[in-house]
């Protein structure tokens, strides 16, 4: 039956950035398709909640507070996974993101934080993860939460895009490497309805232009993240790798722009 290459049963997943929105969508929903469940992020209680959630669906979880960036916290991430649940099959690398910052205003510092967030990090824990997924069970599935900003022209989000787009980049390189016996996949999500886009959501006019933006006419919900994220970690895409999938309404361009400052000249320049 079709079905069962979708079927996560004696799986282990471990998910970044698992306590809230996107990374908690996709941890439960692992978790109803069979899967034990490690979840990560840097709020403890944020993890325990969803931990409690897999748990009601039959599931093991084991929560491990987590900063993505310091690599000791993210190898002591995947010990935990292998030591406490005996194998380790799938990582989904969700956490990431960076605040909306004009370019003019975008520090060498804010840059390197960011692509060390959203770059360096899943980089890290692939390296890790892949390392003992082919050792306890000879295979596994990789897969980068992304986003549309790496690939639409889209002002004060010079650091994110870039670094978004530099993580689409390495997912692909670094698949044609761990093939076949790891398999790395994207997502480029678009606007889902989870905190980050709440201002958003709860003003009638950007409400209205966002949905106007979105062919679909609506956010997305984790759960739509969940579903794609669900068919690159099961066999069911068992000969897909290297590949970024956009999981967005079918948006072209940029739904909502935020307002940049031009550039003029400096006062008292020379004009």
């Amino acid at each position: 039956m079709i079905l069962e290459r979708f079927d996560l049963g004696g799986r282990v997943a471990v998910v970044t950035g698992a306590g809230l929105g996107i990374g908690r969508g996709i941890a439960i929903g692992l978790a109803e398709a069979g899967a034990d469940v490690v979840v990560a992020a840097r709020t403890e209680s944020d993890l325990e909640e969803v931990a409690d959630t897999v748990r009601t669906l039959g599931r093991r979880a084991v929560v491990v507070p987590t900063d993505v960036v310091d690599q000791d916290q993210c190898a002591r991430l995947i010990d935990r996974a292998v030591d406490e649940l005996g194998r380790l099959d799938i990582l989904v690398n969700n956490a990431g993101g960076a605040m909306p910052r004009a370019a003019m205003d975008t520090s060498e510092g804010f840059m390197a934080r960011t692509f060390a967030f959203n770059v360096t990090a899943p980089l890290t824990l692939t390296k890790l993860a892949a390392r003992r997924m082919v050792d306890t069970v000879g295979s596994g599935s990789v897969v980068n939460i992304s986003s549309r900003s790496a690939s639409m022209t889209q002002p004060m989000f010079v650091a994110y895009g870039a670094a978004k787009a530099a993580l689409d980049r390495l997912t692909r390189n670094i698949a044609s490497e761990l093939a076949p016996r790891v398999r790395v996949n994207a997502l480029d999500v678009g606007g889902v309805a989870t905190r980050s886009l709440e201002i958003v959501l709860t003003d009638d006019e950007l409400r209205r232009q966002f949905l106007a933006g979105t062919p679909m006419q609506r956010p997305g919900e984790p759960e739509d993240i969940a579903c794609a994220v669900l068919y690159l970690a099961s066999d069911a895409s068992s000969w897909v790798t290297g590949k970024v999938f956009e999981i967005d309404g079918g948006t072209e361009a940029p739904a909502i722009l935020v307002p940049v400052a031009p550039l003029e000249p400096s006062t008292g320049g020379d004009g």
